[in-house]
């Protein structure tokens, strides 16, 4: 028999703010696939942000990145890029507060506002 854990946590419900150089970002439990929703057997997760599609900066112009985020076409690292290199493996990633981090690169900052 198939036994269903009953969800610990909500959709949409609140798993904690961060605050990281000057920028407060709210998580919540989610999906991030449509089929993971209809799929009984998964549970909502923290969903972070996706800074690709909508990207921040600090005040000193650097882009917020998550470890999980996919590595762009500036990664240096110690092994080659790859489909499945993620930021956490740049030499260029500064590691912050929970899965958050900044991205140093000379080449991914823009001007302080």
């Amino acid at each position: 028999m198939l036994h269903i854990r009953k969800n610990k946590h909500a959709e949409g419900e609140l798993y904690r703010k961060i605050e990281l150089h000057g920028r407060t970002f709210a998580l919540y439990y989610g999906y991030y696939e449509e089929c993971d929703k209809r799929n009984p057997l998964c549970e909502p997760i923290v969903i972070y942000p996706d800074f690709t599609k909508a990207p921040v900066y600090t005040d000193d112009g650097y882009p917020f990145v998550t470890v999980m985020q996919d590595a762009c076409k500036s990664y240096e690292g110690q092994e080659k890029r790859t489909p499945n290199t993620t930021c956490a493996e740049c030499r260029h990633f500064e590691r912050g507060k929970d899965w958050f981090g900044i991205c140093k690169c000379p080449k991914n900052r823009r001007a302080s506002e």
